[in-house]
């Protein structure tokens, strides 16, 4: 017979030790502490921690009134404003289940992402309001009406038959005794996926997990007490990294910005003391890019966290120069937003700064929020050689990787092969145990049977002195299948020179490596400043279909025969 363990005998759950996790207390604890700290700025609003948690309060109470209850879904269409911040507490505070909607979608997909949410509710930015008729008129569910009008937003559009979000707030009470969760596993959140290959997925987010990666946020940012954070960040993009939840746990100050410009970001860098804002580097370039007259001196460094492509060395120095410490950090949707960080070692600021720069395009390594992180082979599910070389695929594991795809088991299933999460993405890992991407999956370029990682070209074309932004992706080729193609935004002033670009990349790639195609044009990004991949795609396969590449000197078939003996 199995001895009882002590530890275990008379030592119960109950609810005096154990209470589910959930970020809706750190606001709770913040009104009560400091219920006079502002928590929101928003052009010449202050509203403190005691009026943002009433306000929260008086939502969930006003949804309740409207039938909102557990696992309901409320949807948002809104831009960075106080009533967004106002939903991340506010709807979960009723048992529902916040949807944050791209405002920079079409109404055929928002009418998609309403009914595959069963949304009962929404609430509406005016500015968008059009856009949301537009997807209801496709929509089969009827959801509740509610428009949001923000004194920030001054242009004139359409009136519609809805109720105001202050009537609607109006009726509910502000001592509302809102719910916890029944389980930290409840689902707190769903954001979609871009669905470029598909229709998107719904991506289920629990509080547990949202408690731990704001928390996490704070630990990794070193983001001290009453840090100031400003909104150039999205919070429809996976419920602002979850940053809406941090910000309370530090009792922090929001700063909203409706629209991300140069001269606001500087004005708010200057007048609201920002310590803190996250990005893609089109952010940053925005920034850097700026008339002399729009910069204003800070006297402070400034956290920049990005998690999108690494930003250029120059773009690099040049924030720095401005003040600014860049931070990489890399996640999905899938992964509350960030759970790996390029954890910077002192002893790295003493490099060349190209050597820096190289480091600083690394994803690094894990969240402490995260229990593993890891780069395998996906068809053995071992892990690669940390050497730097060898790829494989990110796989996540712990407490922060999403419940799954909401009414899509299938994917979900396939997600979780393995008893990892699959990212999708395909990586190194370095011998210090720091991650580094190398693609998707869907973007390796397959040249005459090698495998040609777009990153790589990418890194090497960012380099050239007259490189904005780069993107490259396959263009198909009659004789090797695919080829590099490669998309350039330049620097003001630099002339379109492809030779030039094409003799800079063959000084560092192999031969089959250097794009047959060099496109000079504006590169379309998505309203985080993602490089859309899938429009470039497009394009390459158009241009290719149009005039067959011409094989330059490096993809000449005498070369080519060398380099890819195989074919």
């Amino acid at each position: 017979m199995k001895k009882a363990n002590p530890y275990d005998t008379g030592l119960d759950r109950n609810p005096a030790n154990y209470q589910p996790l959930t970020p809706l207390t750190f606001l709770e604890r913040a009104a009560s502490v400091f219920p006079d700290h502002t928590a929101i700025v928003h052009g010449v609003l202050r509203r403190s921690y005691a009026d943002f948690y009433r306000r929260s309060r008086q939502l969930a109470s006003a949804l309740t009134q409207a039938g909102i209850g557990r696992s309901d879904t409320v949807s948002a269409l809104l831009a960075n404003t106080p009533a967004m911040l106002e939903c991340h507490y506010g709807v979960p505070m009723c048992g529902a289940v916040l949807h944050s909607i791209n405002t920079r979608l079409d109404a055929a997909i928002i009418a998609f992402q309403l009914d595959h949410a069963g949304s009962k509710l929404v609430i509406v930015d005016r500015e968008f309001m059009s856009l949301m008729q537009d997807a209801l008129a496709l929509a089969t569910v009827k959801p509740v009406l509610i428009q949001y009008d923000d004194p920030e937003f001054t242009d004139q559009t359409v009136a519609v038959d809805a109720m105001d979000y202050e009537i609607f707030l109006s009726g509910g009470a502000p001592d509302f005794p809102w719910l916890m969760p029944d389980d930290e596993w409840d689902a707190i959140a769903i954001n979609y996926t871009s669905g470029t290959t598909g229709d998107p997925k719904g991506v289920v987010s629990h509080h547990r997990g949202a408690y731990l990666l704001a928390q996490g946020n704070a630990l990794t940012a070193s983001m001290p007490k009453h840090a100031v954070y400003l909104w150039t960040l999205p919070m429809f993009h996976c419920n602002g990294w979850c940053f809406p939840w941090t910000l309370s746990a530090i009792i922090g100050t929001h700063v909203c910005l409706r629209q991300v410009r140069a001269e606001p970001i500087w004005s708010a860098l200057a007048n609201e003391g920002v310590t803190h804002l996250c990005g893609a580097p089109i952010v940053m370039s925005l920034m850097i890019a700026a008339p002399a007259a729009v910069k204003r001196d800070i006297d402070r460094n400034v956290q920049f966290f990005t998690a999108a492509a690494p930003p250029p060395e120059k773009l690099l120095a040049d924030m720095k120069t401005a003040g600014f410490d860049v931070v990489h950090l890399y996640g999905l949707t899938e992964t509350y937003g960030p759970a790996v960080v390029n954890d910077w070692h002192d002893s790295w600021s003493n490099l060349p700064p190209a050597q820096q720069a190289r480091l600083k395009s690394r994803q690094g390594v894990r969240y402490l929020a995260l229990e593993q992180l890891d780069v395998m082979d996906p068809e053995t599910m071992t892990p690669v050689p940390r050497d730097g070389q060898t790829m494989g695929e990110v796989m996540f594991r712990g407490n922060v990787v999403m419940k799954g795809y909401f009414c899509n088991p299938q994917a979900t299933q396939e997600a979780f092969a393995g008893g990892w999460f699959h990212s999708g993405d395909l990586g190194v890992m370095h011998p210090d145990g720091y991650i580094q991407l190398k693609d998707r999956s869907k973007d390796i370029i397959i040249s005459g049977g090698e495998n040609i990682s777009s990153i790589e070209v990418e890194e090497v074309l960012y380099r050239h002195p007259d490189v904005a932004v780069v993107a490259v992706v396959a263009m198909p080729h009659d004789r090797w299948g695919e080829t590099p193609c490669a998309f350039v935004e330049l620097c003001a002033d630099a002339e379109p020179n492809a030779d030039q670009l094409r003799d800079w990349c063959r000084m560092q790639l192999a031969g089959y490596k250097v794009p047959g195609r060099i496109v000079f044009m504006p590169i379309p990004r998505t309203t985080t400043g993602k490089i859309q991949k899938f429009v470039l795609r497009e394009q390459a396969r158009a241009l290719a279909a149009k005039v067959a590449p011409s094989l330059s000197p490096d993809t000449s078939e005498t070369a080519a025969k060398k380099l890819h003996p195989a074919g």
